[in-house]
């Protein structure tokens, strides 16, 4: 299977975000923001139409459209402190508006179903080193970032108080959702991206972990979904994302089960 160039480029594709989804995820799932996901995954479809339309690389136009957003959720949070849902609605509603009204003219140079469904053929070498280069930028911020991500996300108010820049953090980090999202259109598609940001989180929080393997747990479940996903996709030839969710779930209710077994016992 892994004798082909496409199959190689996937699976390079796979390695990269099955580790910065779940790093960027739990964050997210910690801060009861995991819906900002959704919101991302839906502007980067706005993204890949620009693209498409006026003939640009859609994963970069996605990167720079879906860091706009993330910017301007960041910039909403100060004028609907209590209401966090509406900035994503607003986000997401004028992000697929703008998608639709550009593809609906039929300018749209190339199929769009690869970047809605994922696909594990369309993964070019082009593509795989703009991932590289978004992944590593990504992951190095993160790790630098680290400790004040921390602070944050579990007590924003105390991390102001103490001299944490908190707004730019926020910024930065709003960046870093959009970066995620773009490197990972090719292989999880529009439709189900979101699900790969909060279903590794949500079955590692299972275990009752500290932070720190949580998060480790979340990686190799991630690992595990989009791997799994990918050999599926592969041999019942239909598109990745699809499989790649439904492993997801089928990994968090056979964690779940487990869970439930050990108890008894």
């Amino acid at each position: 299977m892994f004798e082909y160039g496409f199959m190689q480029n996937a699976l390079i594709a796979s390695v990269l975000i099955s580790i910065l989804f779940p790093i960027v995820g739990v964050f997210l799932v910690l801060k009861r923001y995991s819906m900002m996901g959704d919101t991302m995954s839906h502007a980067s479809f706005a993204g890949v139409a620009i693209g498409l339309v006026f003939g640009y690389n859609p994963i970069l136009c996605a990167f720079f459209f879906t860091a706009l957003c993330g910017l301007s959720i960041e910039f909403l949070r100060d004028f609907y402190k209590k209401y966090a849902e509406l900035i994503l609605a607003i986000v997401l509603t004028f992000s697929v508006g703008i998608g639709i009204t550009l593809l609906s003219t039929g300018k749209a140079g190339a199929n769009v179903n690869s970047y809605l469904f994922g696909s594990i053929l369309t993964v070019t070498k082009t593509d795989l080193y703009i991932m590289l280069v978004l992944s590593i930028i990504s992951i190095i911020t993160l790790l630098s970032l680290y400790n004040q991500l921390l602070y944050i996300t579990f007590d924003e108010e105390s991390a102001k108080v103490s001299g944490v820049k908190v707004k730019v953090i926020n910024y930065v980090f709003a960046l870093l959702v959009g970066a995620t999202i773009s490197v990972s259109l090719r292989i999880l598609g529009i439709l189900v991206m979101s699900s790969m940001i909060a279903l590794p989180v949500a079955t590692s929080l299972q275990l009752n972990k500290g932070f720190k393997q949580t998060l480790i747990y979340s990686i190799m479940f991630g690992f595990i979904d989009i791997i799994l996903g990918l050999v599926i996709s592969y041999y019942i030839n239909c598109a990745p994302g699809g499989t790649i969710a439904l492993t997801s779930v089928f990994v968090l209710v056979i964690i779940i089960g487990f869970k439930k077994l050990l108890s008894k016992v």
